[in-house]
């Protein structure tokens, strides 16, 4: 076996390793809560020796960060939301109805992924200020986001011609949240689809001209 495939090997196995150990993670962390779990727990769960956790991740914290990103992403690639394909092409349709549809769709996948361990996250960080300072940003980056959109769909045909950014980006920020997603979809019992409908039903009357069909 040459040198390059040997190490594609060993790279492809530590990719592995990783996301059974994010895999199992995941699943405690929910059905446990993040307190309550261990990373011999997790060890067990994923099939690895414990020391292989703290290799890897270094800590707990740190591997509910990595957890936490992972699973905004949707995978492993270090590719930032607003370098991702359905994000760059939702933002390069002509008008403002037609970058909602994909945006919409695109932002709501995030969000059923994101929905398990909100309340997971919320709960670690209000124990333990630690976590809470893994994710403090002088700017919230799902904001970030959010205003990259707003700026790009503020300039496009159909957008309400009094629409600034600014408001289009709260607008955005306030809609498209974990909290308000598992408010219709895990209190009310929505599915995706009928949150899906709902959402950019009213975005469209929010940010454009114009209603268009649903």
């Amino acid at each position: 076996m040459s040198d390059v495939k040997r190490t594609n090997k060993r790279v492809q196995k530590a990719k592995e390793t990783r996301r059974r150990i994010l895999a199992a993670a995941l699943e405690l962390f929910v059905q446990d809560g993040y307190g309550a779990t261990n990373l011999q727990d997790v060890a067990d769960k994923a099939g690895v020796a414990v020391q292989t956790i703290y290799f890897v991740f270094g800590n707990k914290r740190a591997l509910l960060k990595e957890l936490v990103d992972v699973t905004i992403a949707g995978d492993d690639e270090p590719v930032a939301t607003m370098d991702r394909p359905w994000y760059v092409a939702a933002l390069a349709a002509e008008t403002a109805e037609d970058m909602l549809r994909p945006y919409v769709e695109g932002a709501t996948s995030i969000l059923e992924r994101v929905a398990p361990i909100g309340r997971v996250l919320e709960a670690a960080a209000a124990s333990d200020p630690e976590v809470a300072a893994l994710w403090s940003y002088e700017v919230d980056p799902r904001y970030v986001v959010q205003q990259g959109a707003a700026k790009a769909l503020v300039g496009k045909p159909g957008a309400r011609a009094e629409l600034s950014v600014e408001e289009a980006a709260d607008v955005l920020y306030g809609l498209l949240s974990p909290e308000l997603y598992l408010l219709f979809v895990r209190e009310r019992g929505w599915t995706r689809e009928r949150w899906e409908r709902w959402v950019g039903e009213t975005l469209r009357a929010q940010l454009c001209s114009t209603r268009g069909d649903s």
